[in-house]
């Protein structure tokens, strides 16, 4: 696995931002967990197949709003990608269907199933 993958630096490797200080704030508060969780987002993928993150979200238990930051910086750090598909959440809105990378896979995610 890439050592720089969960490490500060910036996005996206760390959360990123947009202008409000809410959102400078949300980003700071994500730090702590950021690397962990996207670490849990590649488990997913990796291990389940492709899906929404909503349904990864589900599926770590996890609100479904700190799981879509984590997806986008996975498919910016070139890990996951769109897969062309769509399913509709349980919104009723049709959502990505992300997979993992054959340069995620060759990095040897190491995995926690429990």
């Amino acid at each position: 696995m890439r050592p720089d993958l969960f490490l500060d630096g910036p996005y996206p490797n760390t959360p990123g931002w947009k202008g409000a200080d809410t959102s400078l704030e949300a980003a700071e508060g994500a730090k702590p967990i950021a690397g962990y969780l996207r670490r849990r987002v590649l488990e997913v993928l990796t291990h389940r197949g492709p899906m929404s993150a909503d349904a990864v979200a589900r599926i770590l238990a996890v609100d479904r709003l700190s799981i879509r930051p984590r997806v986008s910086e996975l498919n910016k750090l070139g890990l996951i990608y769109d897969t062309g598909y769509r399913w509709v959440n349980d919104s009723g809105k049709r959502a990505i269907v992300w997979t993992v990378t054959t340069t995620a896979l060759a990095e040897e995610i190491e995995v926690d199933v429990s």
